[in-house]
C-alpha cells in the first residue's frame, strides 16, 4: 500500500530549516534504506509544503515517521496528515 505524508511549513521555512536539516535527511534516509520512503521533497515557489511518498502495509509507519522528524520536532511543520494512496498505474 502507498502512503502520501503531506507537510505544511512554516514561513521562511527555507531559512528556519538550516540547522535541522542535516538530522533530517538523515532520518530519512534511514526510512529510504528500509524500503519504507520510496521519494520525498519539498514544494517550490512557494516553498510552503513537502511531500513523502511511502510503500508499507501500515499508516502508523508513516504517523511514527511524521512524529519524530526532526523538523516536525523543532516546529518547522505547522501541520501534517497521512493519506493512503491507490496507485493505478506505475509502482
Amino acid at each position: 500500500m502507498y502512503y502520501i505524508l503531506f507537510y505544511k511549513t512554516v514561513d521562511n521555512y527555507v531559512e528556519k530549516r538550516v540547522p535541522y536539516r542535516e538530522n533530517h535527511l538523515a532520518y530519512a534516509s534511514e526510512a529510504h534504506k528500509r524500503g519504507e520512503l520510496v521519494l520525498a521533497g519539498a514544494l517550490a515557489e512557494p516553498a510552503d509544503s513537502a511531500v513523502f511518498i511511502f510503500k508499507t502495509e501500515k499508516s502508523s509507519i508513516v504517523e511514527k515517521f511524521a512524529k519524530h522528524d526532526p523538523y516536525v520536532l523543532n516546529g518547522l511543520i505547522t501541520e501534517w496528515n497521512v493519506r493512503p494512496w491507490s496507485v493505478v498505474i506505475g509502482g
